[in-house]
Order: structure tokens, then sequence, then C-alpha cells
């Protein structure tokens, strides 16, 4: 069984956490995220340390108390450092590159797919062939790549598609000649 609800978040200097019944706010130099907190769960702060503890000990309760310790912890990573997303794309002719706060994809169609940022996303394009996805909010940051990366996902023949950097896509051979 993970005690993952029981560790305490250690909490930096900078941010800065209000705690109401039914939701916890954390603001820092990135920026302000709020979450709601389940009945069954509660949240104090303890100097610079958050402590997430469970009311009862039914399994839904046992259920979300790792759940908003990790959530807390990643909005607290989030407005300090933010998070980041690193997209490739592999293919003849396919590539990226940023106009005004969107992006504009040449993924082998027959037009450039438009895709816009949404509010605390921001797009970098370091080369043609790779899209980083920035942000403060670790769910929108991985939904963001999630959407991109199903306007082509790779294909198992030749590999051509967004794919994330550190992903493997596994190769078919293609029919066997007589």
């Amino acid at each position: 069984m993970s005690r993952i609800g029981q560790s305490p978040i250690a909490v930096p200097s900078g941010v800065e956490i209000t705690l109401d019944e039914s939701r916890v706010i954390v603001k820092g130099s990135k920026g302000s995220l709020e979450q709601s907190i389940p009945e069954s769960i509660t949240i104090t702060q303890e100097g610079d340390t958050v402590l997430v503890a469970r009311i009862d000990d039914a399994r839904e309760s046992r259920s979300l108390h790792g759940l908003m310790r990790s959530l807390v912890a990643n909005m607290v990573q989030g407005v300090t450092d933010g998070f980041t997303k690193e997209l490739e794309i592999i293919g003849v002719g396919y590539r990226a590159a940023v106009k005004g706060s969107g992006l504009e994809l040449q993924l082998g169609f027959s037009h450039p797919v438009l895709f816009d940022a949404p509010t605390g996303i921001t797009f970098a394009t370091p080369q043609p062939t790779r899209i980083t996805i920035t942000g403060f909010d670790k769910q929108l940051v991985g939904q963001v790549a999630a959407d991109i990366r199903k306007l082509r996902k790779p294909e198992p023949y030749k590999g051509k598609g967004i794919r994330y950097v550190d992903e493997r896509v596994l190769r078919k051979s293609g029919k066997s000649a007589k």
C-alpha cells in the first residue's frame, strides 16, 4: 500500500497557499492555481509545510488522500518552476513554427494546421521539428501536448508523425515479397 499522502509538502519562499473549506489556492511567481478539496480530505498548513489528511478510513477517502497530496505538490512545483513537455516531428516536409501565441504545423495535409495556445501555455520551436510546451499547470501542459500529438500520431511502418521526445514507437515490417 502506498504512503504518498502522508508525506508533507515543502512550501518554498515566495509561494502563498490559501486554504478555504472547499478549495486550495496556490500563488507563486509563475501564476495562480486553484483546486477543489473533497469533503473527506482536510489540508492544513504548519509553517512552511502543508499536510494532507483524510477524515475517515473509507475506500474513497483512502484513494483521494494520495491524489490530493500529489495535486497540491504539483501546484506548488508549477507556480515555482513550471512544467515542460517536448514533442518531435518526424516526416519529410513536417515542421512547426510559432505564429503569434499559437503554432502553425505542416503535417502532410493540403493545408497548414493552426493550433492556438490556451491561457497559461507558451510554445517554442528550437528546431523546426521540435516543439516545447511550457506552462505552470501540469494537467494543462500534458493535455495540450496530447492534443498536438493527436493531430498526426506516429504510424508504425515509417514512424512518421508527432511523438514525445522520449517515446518509442514499435515499428512493423511491411509486406514480405514473394
